[in-house]
């Protein structure tokens, strides 16, 4: 695959809408050819599911139900639109992808991680993101933005010690892949944090090089 995968990650309210139409912009100053998506969705089924996980219901919906979800949105996504971009070399840019999984329904929710690795191995197979942003704040923090925005989803309207428990999710996932992982503080301003990617977006081309 000649096209490059990167993923945004980060929990509410760290500003990942504004910073990928940030990415958007270094990817059109260099002329490459990209596609932007989203998870869950990213293509008509995908938002359908969507819509299932993120709405508010008087029923609770099962961890194993949401989890299952999750990857079938990603089954899809992959075989519509991730793989078939990559493979004719255009760069994908994805708002998250399975290291949310791990974060949220691992961290966030208990579920057993060797679990989600297993249907991750059955869904991507070793398809990893190239580069991994992972905007970082306080989820007190990022809770208060969420607030001034009205209308939370069923995610938003969690607790503050899920989104602790997140948080933690994303840290221990940039302890063990350092590699592919870069941390960017978004409690700084926007244009501190666009300078910050820019940064990590320079390197990570000119190890292409």
């Amino acid at each position: 695959m000649k096209g490059k995968f990167i993923t945004l990650e980060g929990t509410e309210g760290v500003g990942k809408s504004t910073n990928i139409a940030c990415i958007e912009q270094w990817l059109v100053a260099r002329g490459i050819e990209f596609i932007s998506t989203r998870e869950p969705g990213g293509t008509e089924l995908g938002e359908e599911i969507r819509g299932l996980l993120l709405d508010h219901r008087s029923a609770s919906v099962d961890i194993m139900t949401e989890l299952l979800l999750m990857f079938a949105a990603r089954a899809q996504h992959l075989y519509e639109k991730i793989l078939p971009a990559l493979n004719k070399g255009t760069w994908v840019l994805c708002d998250r992808f399975t290291d949310a999984t791990f974060a949220y329904q691992g961290g966030g929710r208990g579920v057993d991680t060797e679990l989600i690795q297993t249907l991750a191995n059955l869904v991507h197979k070793e398809l990893q993101p190239d580069l991994t942003l992972l905007l970082d704040i306080e989820p007190q923090i990022g809770l208060s933005r969420v607030a001034q925005r009205g209308d939370p989803d069923r995610f938003e309207m969690e607790e503050l010690a899920f989104f602790e428990r997140v948080r933690q999710g994303y840290h221990q996932q940039l302890a063990e892949q350092p590699e592919r992982y870069r941390l960017i503080d978004a409690s700084h301003s926007p244009d501190d944090v666009a300078g910050a990617i820019h940064r990590v977006l320079d390197k990570f081309a000119e190890q292409l090089v």
